[in-house]
């Protein structure tokens, strides 16, 4: 579980994130959603440490991170998994090589050991006919999961999701976000996901926090997102639902 207590981060004197407060559940996934600009990739990178608040706690099961010193924060990050917007997998690394980086740096594996997991974390996410393959020679959902296989490489209790799903077509953006939900069930992990995506909300949004110009407009579950009463997050959910709809409108003319 994760608790994020009163978080304010200002820039030159714009307040981007105001005394925003949440929980972020074991076993669930909880997504930030927002338009770009609305705070939520500040508030995710205050989460895991990269940015540092200026009021504020973030508890990781009771652990506040921004009381931690060098060592305890490390050890920290040996918990966390990070799957990035653009997978930011290693071009001169195979696809086994990308997913045993972590376990190199960090575990005290052995290599055979170091293997045999990275193995069973591709078979996790049905990749395990890519092995010898470059990130060049496969698909963008593949890279996507070699990516998810690489976060969970060190059996992490905390997985964090940048737009997961940008640059994938719908259906294999709904297989990521399954995939996803699954292993955050799986291994009971507290899963964070900054989105855009309206599909991802309505699939696999257990917990939504929506933030709008850096403040907590709206939180609940997908189940009562498209009945809620705020109007800057209909707003929100209007504009996604008109750009999917204008998208496939251009699709169809493109395959007519």
């Amino acid at each position: 579980m994760i608790e994020v207590k009163h978080l304010t981060k200002s820039f030159d004197g714009r307040k981007v994130l105001d005394d925003i407060s949440t929980v972020f559940e074991s076993g669930k996934t909880n997504l930030i959603i927002g338009r770009s600009g609305s705070g939520k990739t500040v508030m995710m990178k205050s989460i895991i440490g990269l940015i540092r608040p200026d009021e504020g706690e973030v508890l990781f099961n009771d652990r506040n991170i921004l009381k931690m010193g060098k060592k305890e924060l490390n050890e920290l990050r040996r918990e966390m998994g990070m799957l990035f917007q653009g997978s930011a997998l290693f071009d001169s690394m195979t696809v086994m090589e990308n997913v045993m980086f972590p376990l190199d740096m960090f575990s005290q594996m052995s290599v055979r050991e170091r293997r045999r997991r990275a193995d069973f974390c591709l078979e996790r996410v049905n990749l395990s006919e890519a092995h010898d393959l470059y990130p060049s020679e496969i698909s963008g959902g593949m890279m996507k999961r070699a990516a998810i296989a690489r976060a969970i490489a060190l059996n992490p209790r905390y997985l964090f999701c940048d737009e997961p799903n940008s640059g994938l077509d719908p259906k294999t953006a709904i297989l990521i976000d399954e995939l996803i939900h699954d292993i955050t069930k799986e291994y009971n992990m507290t899963t964070v996901i900054n989105t855009h995506d309206m599909n991802s909300v309505i699939n696999i949004g257990e917990h939504i926090v929506f933030i709008s110009e850096g403040v907590k407009e709206w939180q609940g579950t997908k189940d009562n997102v498209i009945t809620s009463n705020n109007e800057a997050l209909n707003d929100f959910i209007f504009a996604n639902d008109l750009l999917r709809k204008a998208r496939e409108f251009e699709d169809s003319q493109r395959e007519g």
